[in-house]
């Protein structure tokens, strides 16, 4: 990891067969064309595009990228020129990219031809990224579901990192309810048989980007989900600290391993004959090896690197100058895992805790913030928010009436009396004694009859399935209430 890895901001890695809308969906975020954007129903965006923040919208080549030191593309040198004339970094000064960077892939195809005609590994540069990114999202048409081979290959290239993946099913206004919910029960099922983990990918149903909803019946449902994806970005800079830690100790434990593997290797080879038999046969028995390290170091097998890749970057390594352990820089590692990075945490976590809250602003993510597009504005609690009359009292004549039932003091009915009553919600007690906090505005234990309208008010609101407020909002308090404030 180089110094870049550690400054750089979170970064976002979209992926998907071609025509999903990836390049639709940065759009959509950042609500500005960036360069080097091309949008089409046929592949159309063919490099892999680094949307980044810079003071002057401009376009850097993959070559120039991976030289500069202040970028953490300089190990991608790796991949060679075939895939360095298709990288490409999009500067531009845009407040969303002010906090997160978005990778634009490739469309993914299907069939062998277009496979080879790439002219890199297309799975190990993806393999490359998401070893790096704070969060992967997979990108699904809800026409076109198949997955093909590339597809279930990327996806397989991406195990270890399924803590980072979310799905999204893009296009979704394009069919009928019904349709829906088959199109996303056979999305999980296609997924279920490649992301072989017992959890259930979180999957984001809705539509990205900015055109009228062809079939607007699901709108309620898409602003959910959309929000729901919105928080998950937006949380990405408050833990990139937390996630680049996490990968160093992760590097730290594979290094380990490792080095175990090779000194196991260097100390079975004999000094003088026989040393290229003694490989085959070291290479094909490298399970074994495993194995025995498993037990010797109480290591667990999931820090070990996949046998089939170990077993053929064996096959053109020179064994003979394979080095011996250095238990001394083995006991610095684990001086480091047990002890610098506890302090570490601790130090991260002060860190956080003194600087400004770190959500991703502008684009998009401002849309539903304030105002009555907000997400949930006038439903629920925040009903009546904008209305002059108190919007309890339209219904207060109904809760009047079981009120006077209650046998009321002085104009109130004691706890038990209203008990009784609200237990026939069948709501459970943790809900009915947030409400009769909430409703109990004079704090005198008792409910007159504004105060018992609001709890039963709030009962419906929770009934109707919306969260109950923390505090009361200032346009339920009951009109009699507001002139002692």
């Amino acid at each position: 990891l180089e110094d870049a890895d550690f400054d750089n901001k979170p970064m976002v890695l979209l992926v998907g067969q071609y025509s999903t809308g990836k390049t639709t969906f940065i759009r959509h975020l950042i609500e500005q064309d960036f360069p080097g954007m091309r949008i089409g129903p046929e592949p159309t965006t063919d490099s892999f595009i680094a949307v980044m923040h810079g003071p002057t919208e401009g376009v850097v080549p993959g070559n120039a990228l991976v030289v500069d030191p202040r970028r953490p593309f300089r190990k991608l040198n790796a991949f060679g020129n075939a895939f360095l004339n298709r990288f490409m970094c999009a500067q531009l000064p845009n407040p969303v990219l002010d906090s997160i960077s978005i990778i634009d892939t490739p469309g993914i195809l299907s069939g062998e031809k277009q496979r080879i005609s790439r002219g890199y590994d297309f799975a190990a540069v993806l393999e490359w990224f998401a070893e790096r990114v704070d969060r992967i999202i997979l990108l699904f048409d809800a026409h076109k579901l198949d997955i093909s081979d590339e597809f279930s290959e990327v996806i397989k290239a991406l195990k270890n990192h399924e803590d980072k993946i979310r799905v999204v099913l893009n296009k979704a206004d394009q069919i009928e309810t019904q349709q829906l919910m088959r199109v996303y029960g056979a999305l999980m099922w296609s997924l279920g048989k490649i992301i072989n983990t017992p959890e259930v990918v979180r999957v984001y149903i809705g539509s990205f980007w900015s055109h009228p909803l062809l079939i607007p019946d699901n709108r309620k449902l898409f602003e959910a989900e959309e929000q729901d994806l919105f928080k998950d970005i937006q949380s990405l800079p408050r833990n990139a600290a937390l996630r680049k830690l996490n990968d160093l100790i992760k590097r730290a434990r594979l290094a380990k391993v490792h080095a175990y593997i090779i000194s196991s290797l260097k100390k079975e080879m004999p000094n003088v004959f026989g040393k290229e038999s003694k490989k085959k046969e070291l290479v094909n028995n490298l399970g074994e090896i495993y194995q025995k390290i498993e037990r010797e170091h109480q290591i667990s097998s999931g820090d070990f690197p996949s046998l089939r890749k170990m077993q053929e970057l064996l096959q053109t390594q020179d064994f003979s100058k394979f080095q011996a352990l250095k238990p001394k820089l083995l006991d610095t590692v684990d001086d480091m895992l047990a002890n610098d990075i506890a302090r570490l945490m601790v130090m991260v976590r002060q860190e956080e805790s003194l600087m400004p809250s770190q959500a991703v602003k502008g684009g998009a993510f401002d849309g539903t913030m304030n105002g009555p597009f907000g997400h949930g504005y006038g439903e629920g609690a925040g009903e009546g928010i904008d209305d002059v009359e108190w919007v309890v009292g339209k219904d207060k004549p109904t809760y009047d009436e079981i009120f006077y039932t209650l046998s009321p003091v002085n104009g109130k009915i004691t706890g038990a009396n209203a008990k009784k009553e609200m237990v026939k919600s069948k709501l459970p007690n943790t809900v009915l004694g947030k409400i009769w906090k909430l409703a109990d505005v004079d704090k005198d234990g008792l409910l007159d009859d504004e105060e018992f309208a609001l709890a039963n008010h709030l009962i419906k609101v929770k009934l109707e399935g919306h969260e109950l407020p923390a505090d009361l909002p200032p346009h339920l308090i009951p009109p009699s209430k507001r002139r002692h404030e």
